[in-house]
């Protein structure tokens, strides 16, 4: 056992958090592994369907007292768990990084973006209102009630787990709905230390109920399929998204779906490249490039494309490789084999079709799912690895000369949920963001995630925001009452 789980294994429950309680799970363990040395380094409860819908059934008796309590109070317990997340912010990355690989930095500023969903809709929580109004035929009034949907399922993803966690919580808890989260087998700890920290902050016993299972499918379904649950937010492939969209309308469930992305980054012949080199490393590389918003298509100007990708070749090449605590690593491993064996698979494509590789491509040391950051130019358009999400640092460069050929390539996928163009010139800049298919553009910026800004994809990437007022709205619904006075 290592040194740093050591340090903060005591503060990291392990079971089940069903009716407020930590128990054990009715299908035994699951081990979580280290991706920097592919080996477990604890065991946590596993749940089956019945404890899915022992969740379930607490979740929804918890919910009336919860919905009843005053938008202020849960604003409070709300900022209670951000005040938590901040104070212990190094614990919580310690912890990320032992089960998800992430480079240390990465996990400080995951952690750091996860409690701010926390403030934010603790600050929106005493914001939820309706509306009075005289019928425009002046027979009636018109009244509107905002209320919460009802029990919600949420389904998180293994790369973000603190912030896809909160993202999903936050809304639900300040609207006045209870929650069952079920997270990634691979990255349970963090959501039960997330978990653990919403109980102290005052959550009552119900309102938040966690359920970490070997296989997704049946307790998923079983959750779907109860009358008790109203809600479904789910955070994954569009893959499994259209399962669980075809699950839900059976008794037509409410859902935000966040799903895959296949993000394009153009750069113009008249961009800062020093700028577009320096956005394109943090829209590439965040958490070696395991983001469903990462660039995964980078299109250059034939124009710069030997400056800019001069450029990127060396700030790839000068990222420093390693398991994510020690020091000065920028670039951790990948979270499984599986994972890295794609990214191999899909670098051989590319070179296969032609492309040359610049930097990288190739797995780093001798155990551990290590790759290095690596470069591809000279990629054809309808290369394979520009057919779906690395999901890898892995940049593959591809030329082009004129905005209508940028936008329809940008454009050339089912996914729509992040892009990114540099420009020097801004009204550019803007009318091809307009013309992008993608539910969130950066303009000269690698970074565009707020927990105030709307999250969400157009086509295949999904349905419905997270973050922002829509956030909130998602767990809500509108009540009209006829009334005369």
């Amino acid at each position: 056992m290592s040194e740093a789980w050591n340090r903060v294994a005591g503060r990291v429950p392990t079971g089940l958090l069903i009716g407020g309680e930590w128990v054990a799970g009715s299908a035994g363990v699951l081990e979580v592994e280290d991706p920097s040395t592919a080996e477990a380094f604890v065991e946590v409860a596993a749940g089956d369907e019945s404890d899915m819908l022992a969740a379930v059934a607490a979740a929804h008796d918890a919910g009336p007292a919860w919905a009843a309590t005053s938008p202020r109070d849960r604003a409070e317990v709300l900022r209670r768990a951000y005040e938590a997340m901040i104070e212990q912010v190094d614990e919580i990355a310690t912890v990320m990084v032992l089960e998800n690989g992430k480079a240390y930095t990465d996990a400080v500023g995951e952690v750091r973006y996860a409690a701010e969903f926390l403030r934010w809709f603790s600050e929106l929580a005493a914001h939820v209102h309706g509306q009075s109004g005289r019928a425009p035929a002046g027979d009636k009034r018109i009244l509107t009630n905002r209320r919460p949907v009802g029990v919600a399922l949420m389904v998180t993803p293994w790369n973000f787990p603190a912030a896809m966690a909160t993202r999903k919580i936050g809304p639900a808890l300040a609207a006045g709905c209870t929650v069952v989260l079920k997270p990634a087998k691979l990255t349970p700890l963090t959501a039960n230390y997330v978990g653990r920290l919403l109980v102290e902050a005052g959550v009552p016993d119900g309102v938040v109920n966690i359920v970490t299972t070997a296989s997704a499918g049946a307790p998923v379904a079983a959750a779907l399929a109860d009358d008790r649950v109203r809600k479904l937010s789910f955070t994954g492939s569009t893959e499994v998204g259209r399962i669980l969209l075809e699950q839900a309308a059976r008794r037509v469930v409410n859902c935000s779906m966040e799903l895959g992305g296949n993000a394009p980054l153009v750069v113009f012949d008249d961009a800062d490249i020093d700028l577009a080199v320096a956005g394109a490393m943090v829209a590439k590389m965040r958490n070696a490039g395991e983001a469903c918003t990462a660039a995964n298509r980078i299109y250059v100007h034939e124009a710069v494309a030997g400056a800019f990708t001069e450029e990127l070749t060396a700030a790839m090449a000068a990222q420093k490789v390693g398991p994510g605590l020690a020091e000065g690593v920028e670039v951790g491993p990948l979270v499984d084999q599986a994972t890295r064996d794609k990214v191999e698979e899909l670098v051989a494509s590319a070179v296969d079709a032609g492309g040359t590789i610049r930097t990288g491509g190739n797995r780093v040391g001798e155990r551990g799912w290590f790759y290095a950051p690596t470069v591809i130019s000279g990629v054809e358009a309808g290369s394979p690895i520009l057919g779906e999400e690395i999901f890898g640092p892995v940049a593959p460069i591809v030329t082009f000369t004129s905005d209508d050929e940028a936008v329809a390539a940008a454009n050339d996928t089912p996914f729509g949920l992040a892009a990114y163009v540099f420009t020097g010139d801004l009204a550019r800049g803007l009318n091809i963001a307009e013309r992008i298919e993608a539910g969130m553009v950066g303009v000269n910026r690698g970074l565009m995630s707020d927990p105030a800004a709307p999250f969400g994809g157009l086509k295949q990437s999904g349905l419905a925001r997270e973050g922002g007022t829509e956030g909130l709205d998602a767990y809500l619904e509108t009540q009209y009452i006829a009334a005369d006075w």
